[in-house]
């Protein structure tokens, strides 16, 4: 018995064949790009592994229960660590799934992808592709060498998400743990439990029971074929530099990502506050500086800014803030734009 088949009882199955129209209907694209979840290492251990050490066919041998849901189409697009993602793996991503969305025969796309970047990713993505159908990623804690590797079931379910009618339109989708999250919210909240992927006090929208899918929120923000970002043909995105705050942070270090960045984030403590040190050159930089926070909830108001010419991320963590400034500078842009960009996304 595969590892999957002690996990699931056969009414699962059934269930996520039943949400779509039956088995084999139409085709699931996974696109694998490595991580934890075709890691190896020691047997039984959850450390000192190898990210990226299987491929993607390799995977699928262990979930032979995917092939009597649809067609699958598997695309190694890359096989690393999520730390080595890059804006050209990103580009090809999005690229690939607007090409192959336009095949009537594909259902959905499921992405395989290392959980430490997973989230800006997913909120990349969610910002650029130009399709309905369901794009979802998921990922693994454990390494596919692990007891109890949650790997399969996460494979699992997100297939069961990618071909449900539920999923259409609802913009990038992250299945974790049985639990269902929009890209905008997600992110990774622990270095090693099982359920590391949460979405703070934004919350999950829906969850996957027996493989049926359920989804109760839709996500309220602008995605996918609602944005303005076009990436056809980009072979690389502006620079952006991410600066934390803390106490005694260095302010050169401000003046030299300025010199190498389009533009700047700050992390800043509490409601996006930094010392005075830090304000005095933030208020001569002339590159746009948008003020995120480096505590996990919580909201970003215009109120809170300390210098005029920064932006607020709402409540955009600092790395998914990176993200929509690196698109929103593939125009020239005001800070007005910068402000407007910030609350539509």
């Amino acid at each position: 018995m595969n590892k999957l088949a002690a996990l699931l009882p056969p009414k699962r199955m059934q269930a996520c064949a039943a949400d779509a129209g039956g088995p084999g209907r139409g085709r699931i694209v996974i696109l694998a790009t490595g991580g934890t979840i075709v890691g190896v290492g020691a047997a039984g251990k959850t450390t000192g592994y190898r990210p990226g050490a299987l491929t993607a066919e390799e995977l699928l041998r262990d979930v032979p229960e995917l092939f009597s849901l649809a067609e699958i189409e598997t695309i190694q697009l890359c096989n690393i660590n999520s730390d080595d993602m890059t804006a050209e793996m990103w580009l090809a991503l999005a690229r690939t799934i607007n090409e192959r969305a336009a095949d009537p025969d594909v259902l959905g796309f499921v992405i395989t992808h290392g959980t430490d970047t997973m989230e800006e990713t997913a909120y990349f993505l969610n910002l650029t592709v130009k399709t309905a159908k369901p794009v979802v990623i998921t990922g693994s804690m454990r390494p596919a060498t692990a007891i109890s590797a949650d790997g399969p079931l996460n494979l699992y379910e997100a297939v069961c998400v990618a071909r449900s009618r539920e999923a259409i339109g609802q913009g990038v989708l992250i299945v974790f743990s049985d639990r269902i999250y929009a890209a905008r919210s997600v992110t990774k909240t622990s270095t090693y439990h099982v359920m590391a992927i949460s979405a703070g006090e934004m919350g999950a929208i829906g969850v996957v029971r027996d493989g049926a899918v359920y989804l109760y929120e839709k996500p309220g923000k602008a995605h996918t074929t609602a944005t303005e970002f076009d990436v056809a043909g980009l072979t690389e995105l502006p620079r952006v530099s991410i600066l934390y705050f803390a106490v005694d942070a260095d302010p050169e270090l401000l003046r030299y990502a300025a010199a190498h960045s389009d533009g700047l984030v700050i992390a800043g403590a509490g409601a996006g506050e930094f010392s005075r040190l830090w304000a005095g050159i933030i208020r001569g930089l002339t590159i746009p500086v948008v003020v995120s926070s480096r505590i996990d909830d919580g909201i970003i108001t215009r109120d809170n800014l300390l210098c005029p010419n920064t932006v607020a991320a709402d409540n955009l963590s600092p790395q998914k803030a990176a993200v929509l400034l690196r698109l929103a500078l593939l125009r020239p842009v005001t800070q007005a734009r910068l402000e407007a960009l910030f609350a539509m996304y």
